[in-house]
């Protein structure tokens, strides 16, 4: 039946690989069977590994994955979600194949390709409010052409948001009152901080600069004419226009925008779980908890391996905190010509 129907495709004028996708059979096995006059030899498994899960625990695993609190979550924040709260149900893997297995997957989205050129001088940050990054994106707004202007301070070891506002235009006078603001507004001394960007006019002014030379804040800038060179602050815009909650519509006015990003501030260091450091919260790491939150996690997944060995089939899963977080990796052509 399935060579006559993709028989009757061809004749169509459909490709053979396209039918087949629909059919979920490789070309080949179409070429084979019509060789071997439709005979087929798959095999495939006889019977269940040892290791699966069982249908309970498969169906309590769809309860929680189906959940009004957990549907938008990818397996890879619900696990340690999941761990936070003492649970251990099931591998990242064996989540993504049930996923599949039962139409749960969202449509996939290719990423973004950017290629980072890093810039000479290297940052390494042991802790908080050490090395700070920050950037301006743009917001779109009713009027065709006309955009907001988002400002964005985050603390590159932490990837906590430490100061944003919303402008209605880019100038070193708006960013040189934001660092003044983030500076007082965050209780640390900014002697020594090094405060990382591009090389755009509202970064280089000379409002902006003399305020970084009277706080004592040390500037760091990548290098000229390659404006991807702000790695942490182009991957928090990411995140901050592909997030879900996202708004489909431009925002209406300034209050609009800043409402929205208040909101987009407060879920990102509360309660996102960062992939670049174990995802904890930044808020959490920003405080020193993740050390804690870590230890429970591993203990976790020394229990559960224990309980079911056959179902760890390597290293359990890494959860050490993160140490040294560095800005401007040094370039491996520079290293080759070192060595």
């Amino acid at each position: 039946m399935i060579l006559e129907v993709v028989a009757e495709a061809q004749t169509s004028g459909v490709r053979l690989g396209a039918a087949c996708s629909v059919i979920g059979v490789s070309a080949r096995t179409i070429e084979r069977w019509r060789r071997d006059s439709g005979e087929d030899r798959r095999c495939g498994p006889h019977h269940l590994p040892k290791n699966a899960l069982s249908p309970r625990e498969q169906e309590r695993l769809l309860d929680v994955m189906t959940a009004p609190e957990h549907v938008g979550l990818s397996p890879k924040q619900l696990v340690p979600r999941l761990a936070d709260q003492g649970t251990y149900l099931a591998s990242e893997s064996t989540m993504y194949r049930l996923q599949r297995r039962c139409g749960l997957r969202r449509p996939h989205r290719a990423p973004l390709r950017t290629h980072v050129t890093r810039a000479g001088v290297i940052h390494q940050a042991v802790g908080p409010n050490q090395v700070w990054s920050w950037d301006i994106t743009y917001l779109p707004t009713l009027v065709r052409g006309c955009f907001l202007y988002l400002y964005l301070v985050m603390d590159v070891w932490s990837r906590r948001i430490v100061g944003w506002e919303v402008y209605s235009r880019e100038s070193a006078d708006n960013a040189a009152e934001l660092i003044r603001r983030v500076c007082d507004g965050s209780g640390v001394d900014p002697e020594g901080i090094v405060l990382h960007s591009d090389n755009g006019r509202p970064m280089r002014g000379s409002t902006m600069i003399a305020t970084l030379q009277w706080l004592g804040i040390v500037p760091s800038f990548s290098r000229p004419h390659v404006s991807n060179d702000n790695p942490y602050s182009e991957s928090l815009f990411r995140t901050l226009k592909h997030t879900p909650a996202y708004p489909r519509l431009p925002f209406a006015n300034l209050e609009a925008a800043r409402r929205w990003v208040a909101r987009f501030v407060d879920w990102y260091n509360r309660e996102h779980r960062h992939s670049a450091i174990r995802y904890v919260t930044p808020d959490e790491r920003h405080r020193g908890d993740e050390i804690d939150i870590l230890a429970r996690r591993a203990e976790l997944y020394r229990r559960a391996r224990c309980l079911k060995p056959e179902r760890w089939s390597g290293e359990a899963r890494n959860w050490t905190p993160v140490g040294t977080v560095t800005l401007n990796t040094e370039p491996r052509r520079a290293v080759e010509l070192a060595a």
